[in-house]
């Protein structure tokens, strides 16, 4: 992978946070696959997920920026990527999720990409999160409607 390729998905990444963070559906939107999936797995509960399809990932993180309180920054750091092929590529983070400077939640985030229409795009996304269990982040991801109907 080239140098532009990389830099090209850690912008990606960097998208991806910032939409979450400013509760931007269409820059949101504009990073995923049609066909995008996020599964969450928090210590001690059942796995959240997947979350199937870009409008169903859409309409779950509606729901859980519904429920915010406080300014949510997410913070994908020490992004690697790995394999690519041209087409495919995959990258794992860490993340550190604060809201008002408080920290909510670490883990890793690992990252699919495809390429659609010339640009990286996330076509999976797996958070395991390593200290969710009764944070306000995990309570939050867990109690969303979307959440209750969707567990393992």
């Amino acid at each position: 992978m080239s140098p532009a390729e990389r830099l090209a998905v850690h912008d990606t990444l960097a998208r991806y946070a910032f939409a979450l963070d400013r509760h931007d559906p269409a820059a949101l939107e504009a990073v995923l696959t049609a066909d995008a999936t996020w599964t969450f797995h928090l210590p001690g509960r059942p796995v959240l997920g997947p979350v199937a399809g870009r409008e169903a990932v859409l309409e779950f993180v509606r729901t859980a920026w519904a429920a915010e309180t406080g300014q949510r920054r997410h913070h994908p750091t020490n992004v690697v990527v790995h394999g690519a092929d041209g087409e495919t590529a995959s990258a794992t983070a860490y993340l550190l999720l604060t809201s008002d400077a408080a920290v909510l939640t670490t883990g890793v985030l690992t990252f699919r990409l495809a390429r659609t229409g010339g640009e990286w795009r996330i076509a999976e996304l797996v958070l395991a999160a390593d200290d969710a269990s009764g944070t306000p982040a995990g309570s939050a991801l867990l109690s969303t409607p979307w959440s209750v109907r969707h567990r393992r």
